[in-house]
């Protein structure tokens, strides 16, 4: 996957006219991932949402031109929650934004809609992209702070290549993301603090070498 620039916001720019409101692109978002969990994605429609949020339809359409964006953006909010904890080693870090996202996962919510537009995406290039810049890169930022934090602390040394660098932040993003979500959403088993501390284990330490005869 081409490397891209984290942080990149998936919101849709403002149109020219009256301020956006805050409170509405809340209540939108919200409406959404409640419509998501009652009706799921095939029965979800923007009519029902605007009318769950308590606002015009047109303001709706003024902020999202479908049903596919607005769903991202809903599903992509869930995961701006998450903040990598300063624990004092990098190994307690990544423990700790783990289960952070395995209990983001864990939301109704956040399990319907985000299966419902990976599904979607499979035949639909926008929306696949629209994952990508909303969700996926905006979060590689984690691995960009625990890696700098790690490298401040002496955990990691410094990485003097850009192209390596952002293969590697690519890398690992795709390994812990991968992994928690395969093991909360398609083997339906907890990620919890044994899962999480083997898992950190395995992730930093790799797979342990077979003794010399």
């Amino acid at each position: 996957m081409q490397s891209r620039t984290p942080g990149t916001s998936g919101t849709p720019a403002p149109r020219p006219g009256r301020p956006r409101s805050a409170a509405a692109d809340a209540a939108i978002l919200a409406a959404t991932r409640q419509a998501l969990v009652e009706l799921g994605w095939s029965k979800l429609s923007m009519g029902d949402v605007a009318s769950r949020a308590g606002v015009a339809k047109t303001t709706l359409y003024r902020r999202w031109t479908g049903k596919n964006e607005l769903v991202v953006d809903a599903v992509a909010e869930l995961f701006d929650e998450l903040r990598l904890p300063d624990r004092g080693s990098l190994t307690a870090d990544i423990e700790g934004v783990v289960l952070q996202f395995a209990a983001i996962l864990a939301r109704p919510e956040a399990r319907s809609g985000l299966m419902a537009v990976v599904a979607e995406s499979t035949r639909d290039d926008a929306l696949r992209e629209r994952i990508r810049d909303s969700i996926v890169d905006r979060q590689k930022r984690l691995v960009l702070e625990g890696r700098s934090r790690a490298q401040s602390r002496g955990e990691l040394p410094p990485e003097s290549d850009p192209a390596e660098s952002a293969r590697t932040v690519d890398l690992i993003f795709d390994v812990v993301a991968g992994a928690v979500v395969h093991r909360t959403l398609v083997s339906a088993e907890p990620a919890d603090e044994v899962w999480v501390r083997d898992f950190t284990r395995l992730l930093l330490g790799g797979l342990p070498a077979a003794a010399t005869p």
